[in-house]
């Protein structure tokens, strides 16, 4: 059986616009209620398609087994990583881990309980602590098969790579659209999400839309009010569309700037300026590791950043190898100067 995501042209606001369907346009039942619940929530379209290709993949594996989602247990699941793993290419562990977080929540809401152990038991105790390392230590369980993930290393990019990649840019939009992500670290989706009325230039600040529809207040610098300015008044087409970034050429001028536009303009300039790892998240990561470096608290840079959990901002603190050898080097100096003074 052939499934796919597909996303019709029209469905009620209550509806998920992604659905689950066989070959024939016959929906999977259990998938898609999982998804309207979802949109119920008011979870965002981006949320809503990462959880329909989740369960397209599960689908796919388990549909043709013919059984229902009730009757599955962990062991169902250690078979279907099994599956998995013997894919070419095959999946990162971040994917697969995802994916089954995505199965469990969908059993949880078909049954409201947790997914049963059957023939294999990967529950487990263990101690968690506060990230920050304060607090009591606390027990907790992990249930289920979840695989090993590398461990996240923050990897910016370095001063001349960012002035190599910025040289390339020659569009105000362009120049705007990089410096939001390098000066004020914001993600793609919410840079491509501004809108007109989000940028404050008489108060020198923006309102962004970050995950979960939370909203937070973001500075504007002033080299990037200026370019901000340019762009509004030398090249955004006059046009309707309520994206602040807008095409600027093509079939599609004065239409909004789509996720796989910026991917082609990064794309672009990666060939151009010859820095190969230039991309939206690295150059976020960019802003993050040089706040860091700046002295800049945790909990104001969580705040910049949009992090629900400080955690994920804990992560610019490990420095990018570079940075090791750098301070390695200079400790190096100042032990030979510490040596020099003592010698008679």
């Amino acid at each position: 059986m052939k499934l796919s995501v597909v996303y019709p042209p029209a469905v009620p606001a209550s509806a998920s616009p992604y659905r689950v369907c066989d070959e024939k346009g016959g929906e999977i039942e259990w998938a898609n209620a999982f998804l309207d619940a979802q949109r119920l929530r008011q979870l965002s379209p981006r949320s809503l398609r990462i959880y329909a290709y989740d369960l397209l993949d599960f689908a796919r594996w388990f549909v043709p087994q013919d059984q229902p989602l009730a009757k599955i247990t962990e062991s169902t699941l250690v078979d279907y990583v099994r599956h998995q793993l013997e894919e070419d290419p095959q999946p990162k562990p971040q994917t697969v881990n995802h994916r089954l977080g995505t199965v469990r929540c969908c059993y949880r809401f078909h049954t409201g309980q947790e997914i049963p152990a059957g023939q294999v038991h990967f529950q487990r105790r263990y101690t968690k602590r506060s990230p920050l390392g304060y607090g009591r230590p606390r027990l907790a369980i992990a249930r289920g098969l979840r695989l090993k993930q590398d461990r996240r290393v923050i990897v910016p990019l370095s001063s001349e790579e960012v002035a190599k990649f910025w040289q390339s840019f020659r569009t105000y939009r362009d120049l705007a659209l990089v410096g939001l992500m390098l000066l004020d670290g914001l993600r793609s989706c919410e840079v491509l999400g501004l809108q007109p009325e989000d940028v404050q230039l008489a108060d020198g600040q923006m309102r962004v839309h970050g995950k979960g529809n939370k909203q937070r207040v973001m500075p504007l610098p002033p080299d990037l009010l200026e370019v901000l300015r340019h762009y509004l008044r030398l090249e955004r087409p006059l046009t309707n569309a309520p994206a602040l970034f807008v095409c600027l050429k093509g079939r599609s001028r004065g239409q909004p700037m789509s996720p796989a536009g910026l991917r082609s303009l990064f794309r672009h300039h990666r060939v151009r300026s010859r820095v190969p790892h230039a991309n939206p998240h690295r150059v976020r990561h960019t802003f993050g590791a040089d706040m860091v470096r700046a002295g800049m608290s945790l909990p104001a840079l969580q705040r910049l950043m949009g992090h629900s959990q400080i955690r994920t901002t804990l992560l610019y603190v490990q420095l990018a190898p570079q940075d090791v050898w750098r301070e390695y080097a200079r400790a190096i100096e100042k032990r030979k100067a510490l040596d020099s003074s003592h010698l008679p």
